[in-house]
C-alpha cells in the first residue's frame, strides 16, 4: 500500500518496530543511508527482524537513489515544520511517507526539495516537540489506512 521511507535513522529498535508495523499492514519500506547502526544489529532483529521472511526492505545509498527507483510515486515528508495537518491530506497508495533521523527530523536541503503542500505534521500540543519515530511511522500509516477502509485487513 504504502512506501515508509526512514531517511537515515539512527536508533534500532525504532527501525525493527516499524518493520514489524510495515510487515503487519503491507506496507513496503525503505531505508536511506547511512544508518545509525548495522542492519544486521542484535536489536533490531529482536525488535523486528524476525519478521524477516515475510517483510520488503529496502536500502537505498542516498535520497536520490531512493527518488530513482520509486521516480512516480508522490512523497509526503512529515516535519514539525509544515503547516498542513495530516488530516488535511489525501493519502494514495503506492505514496512515499517520508521521515527525518530520530534526533533532528528531515534536513532542509531533503523537505525543501519538495513543495510546502507535500510537507505534514502530526496534530499534537502547541508545547511539545515531537513523537517517536515508530510512533510517528503508525500514526500517519493508519491515517492513510483509515482513508481506504482499510483495504485489505482483517
Amino acid at each position: 500500500m504504502f512506501e515508509v521511507v526512514l531517511f537515515e535513522p539512527e536508533i534500532p529498535p525504532n527501525t525493527g518496530n516499524i518493520i514489524r508495523l510495515c510487515v503487519n499492514v503491507g506496507a513496503r519500506l525503505h531505508l536511506v543511508e547511512p544508518l545509525g547502526f548495522d542492519i544486521s544489529d542484535r536489536a533490531l532483529r529482536r525488535a523486528g527482524l524476525d519478521y524477516a521472511e515475510r517483510m520488503s526492505l529496502n536500502v537505498h545509498p542516498n535520497f536520490d537513489a531512493l527518488k530513482t527507483a520509486l521516480p512516480t510515486a508522490r512523497i509526503w515528508a512529515f516535519t514539525t515544520h509544515a503547516k498542513r495537518m495530516l488530516p488535511e491530506a489525501t493519502l494514495a497508495a503506492g505514496d512515499i511517507l517520508l521521515f527525518g533521523p530520530e534526533s533532528r527530523g528531515l534536513p532542509p536541503a531533503i523537505r525543501e526539495s519538495l513543495p510546502q503542500e507535500q510537507w505534514l505534521r502530526i496534530p499534537m500540543r502547541a508545547d511539545s516537540r515531537s513523537l517517536n519515530l515508530s510512533n510517528a511511522v503508525s500514526v500517519a500509516v493508519y491515517e492513510g489506512l483509515r482513508q481506504h477502509n482499510y483495504a485489505g485487513l482483517a
